[in-house]
């Protein structure tokens, strides 16, 4: 992964900044996009620190021009995209329904179509180098579904089709294209339970205990490297067990 160029969404904190510290440790060249700047640098400055090459593109997966204009950021700033993690998400949630449109809407925007308009920007490059690696950060939702998510959970599953319709795709431009599903990870949303809404998480996690940032970004690193080669259109589970 040497001098790889990777860019990766959602990159200012929890699963995004895990990973990107974890491809600048494998020796990627990362650049980080989310809509927080001064998140984005912090977490820029930490890679940098370390003896990584970091750079800073902002995205806004809610805006098709603010996507373009990260791309083209990114390009300049370090080359054409070689790895893409798409990390970056939202929640609304609510009951079905009383889910209004706006809610609706907007999850699916940020976290699939955002995501379908990032990877067919970073394409272009990839089937001219004729090498790429894709890795979209689904959930274990959106094998099992979840009550009072069904955006988010639409959003996550549908990121799984497009997934495996895209290895196929692909693959004759030697493009892998995975998907990493989360079960339930200490990040910023997990924060938000109450102990009893914990407790209930964890009868469910055959492991007994939530999952780390840093092992899903260990599943993204491998899903990246050259030792992935001939792995294309899979699903990684990352959940203890919670889903099976």
């Amino acid at each position: 992964m040497k001098g790889r160029v990777a860019y990766i969404t959602g990159a200012g904190q929890g699963i995004g900044r895990a990973c990107a510290l974890e491809l600048a440790r494998a020796g990627a060249r990362v650049v980080l996009g989310a809509r927080s700047l001064d998140k984005l640098e912090a977490v820029a400055e930490e890679i940098r620190a370390s003896g990584g090459e970091a750079h800073v593109a902002p995205i806004d997966l809610a805006s098709l021009e603010s996507i373009q204009e990260a791309f083209r950021q990114v390009d300049a700033l370090a080359g054409p995209i070689e790895i893409l993690v798409n990390n970056a998400a939202v929640t609304r949630d609510g009951i079905a329904m009383r889910m209004s449109a706006d809610a609706w809407n907007e999850v699916l925007q940020t976290n699939l179509t955002g995501a379908f308009q990032c990877i067919q920007l970073a394409l272009r490059a990839m089937a001219r180098a004729r090498w790429g690696r894709i890795v979209n950060i689904s959930s274990v939702v959106a094998q099992s579904g979840n009550p009072g998510q069904a955006n988010y959970v639409s959003a996550k599953a549908g990121l799984i089709g497009l997934t495996k319709s895209l290895a196929i795709e692909m693959a004759p431009r030697n493009i892998t294209v995975n998907a990493v599903a989360p079960g339930f990870i200490e990040t910023a949303m997990t924060d938000a339970l109450n102990a009893d809404q914990k407790a209930a998480v964890l009868n469910r996690i055959p492991l007994g205990r939530i999952g780390s940032a840093e092992e899903v970004a260990a599943a993204v690193r491998f899903l990246a490297s050259d030792e992935a080669s001939y792995i294309t259109g899979h699903v990684l589970n990352v959940n203890g067990g919670m889903y099976l």
